[in-house]
């Protein structure tokens, strides 16, 4: 399936082996953060890593709330999964070239520990998707537009949590971030709980989409492949992911895109 064929990595792209920002972390759940910056990429393993949570590292993610009746009958609420499919990756990985070429390129990397901040595993879709929602109106009230995929992630160890990459203006990041307590407050009911929320820079420095954009292109794709990380064996096998870790149990959506980069959209633009 030509969806599904392993993507050219963003160095083949952009004609060089450029390399990654050493400050560059991932919002990991576990005791140590994935570094950017290592050049070698983790084999893949049939199984999670099974590392306590660490909350200093939670990161953010997540899409509309499955009561909006978006995606059709496979994407009922109720429905149950164990990992991202290919049909699932392709998608993830389609958006994602899509936004690029929009000029919303993904510039932040966020994760929310649902399960951390009192959300049960039954809520973390409607609670993810009221998140774009302020994240999208709130850019949108200052003159910006943004585009975003996210997907969810449990398991022993980890807990539900959403990985969330979206473009965020370098301009509008403090208004983002001092409005994103805010509105955890408000979807939980609940004061906000310390380092529920992990957000940061794809790369590591703010802009770097616009001063070094083959850089930026590399970062993005190594986030990218961590958050497909929870894809099945034979998932990972035919879309050349070399990082696999169990995704845990997810009830209702497990991944999703914003509408201007979904596969209507990418169909309409082509």
């Amino acid at each position: 399936m030509p969806a599904a064929m392993p993507r050219l990595t963003a160095a083949h792209r952009h004609g060089g082996a450029l390399k990654l920002h050493r400050r560059v972390t991932f919002g990991e759940v576990s005791i140590a953060p994935l570094q950017l910056s290592t050049p070698q990429k983790q084999p893949i393993a049939a199984a999670g890593t099974g590392l306590a949570i660490s909350y200093l590292s939670l990161g953010v993610a997540a899409h509309l709330p499955s009561s909006t009746r978006r995606g059709g009958a496979r994407n009922s609420a109720s429905r149950e999964s164990h990992a991202l499919t290919t049909a699932q990756i392709a998608n993830l990985r389609a958006a994602e070239r899509h936004a690029d070429k929009m000029g919303l390129p993904f510039t932040r990397m966020v994760t929310i520990h649902w399960e951390a901040a009192g959300v049960p595993l039954t809520g973390m879709a409607k609670a993810s998707g009221r998140f774009t929602d302020m994240v999208t109106k709130a850019l949108a009230r200052h003159g910006s537009g943004t585009a975003w995929i996210w997907v969810h992630e449990n398991g022993h160890g980890k807990g539900g949590h959403c990985h969330l990459l979206l473009h965020v203006p370098a301009g509008l990041v403090p208004l983002v971030t001092k409005l994103q307590r805010g509105w955890l407050r408000r979807i939980t009911g609940h004061r906000y709980r310390g380092r529920v929320i992990h957000s940061k820079p794809i790369g590591g420095r703010l802009g770097l989409e616009v001063s070094n954009r083959g850089l930026h292109a590399i970062n993005v794709e190594a986030a990218l492949s961590y958050v497909l990380k929870g894809a099945s064996a034979a998932a990972a096998a035919l879309c050349n992911l070399e990082r696999l870790e169990s995704g845990g149990r997810i009830i209702g959506k497990r991944c999703g895109t914003s509408q201007n980069i979904g596969a209507k959209a990418r169909e309409t633009k082509d």
